[in-house]
């Protein structure tokens, strides 16, 4: 990893339509996240949070992109682990579940992210004790993890057999 800062960047951008008066609160909260890739991904509110036809069940909302990105990082720190450990991964899956309440101070805010992975191997898996370090040393160097004060946990889940 680089010394230096690394900065990361994502443009959001939200236009209100000719017939949405906005200041009655009844506006699309349908917007686009545009990536430094090229990616254009649609996004909007929760409809848990702003009821339908204000937001657009079809996107992805802020509180999904952030249980994503806690598990995608948890992910990609499990998979080079496992590689650099000489464990060859055939397939991993996370059903993550995020949680939202009250937190300390009394605020809304995501409380809980519950990991729940699932890894598929080649040839000789890991032990459970083994498996439980890679994903404990995924947890210790996910960047995301690290940011944020939400509660992350991982119930590792065993592959069912065909």
């Amino acid at each position: 990893m680089a010394s230096e800062p690394i900065q990361c960047s994502a443009q959001i951008e939200w236009c209100r339509s000719d017939d949405e008066a906005f200041t009655d609160n009844r506006y699309s909260r349908g917007h686009q996240w545009q990536f430094d890739g090229g990616l254009n991904v649609p996004a909007s509110s929760s409809a848990h949070i702003v009821p339908l036809p204000y937001s657009v069940a079809e996107h992805v909302d802020p509180e999904e992109a952030f249980i994503a990105a806690l598990s995608s990082c948890h992910m990609l720190f499990f998979l080079s682990f496992a590689a650099r450990d000489g464990w060859c991964v055939d397939w991993y899956r996370d059903n993550a579940i995020g949680t939202m309440g009250r937190n300390a101070e009394g605020r809304e805010a995501m409380t809980e992210v519950r990991l729940r992975p699932c890894a598929e191997f080649a040839g000789v898996a890991p032990s459970r004790e083994q498996l439980e370090a890679l994903h404990h040393r995924s947890h210790e160097a996910c960047f995301i993890a690290n940011s944020v004060t939400t509660k992350v946990v991982t119930d590792i889940v065993e592959p069912v057999a065909d």
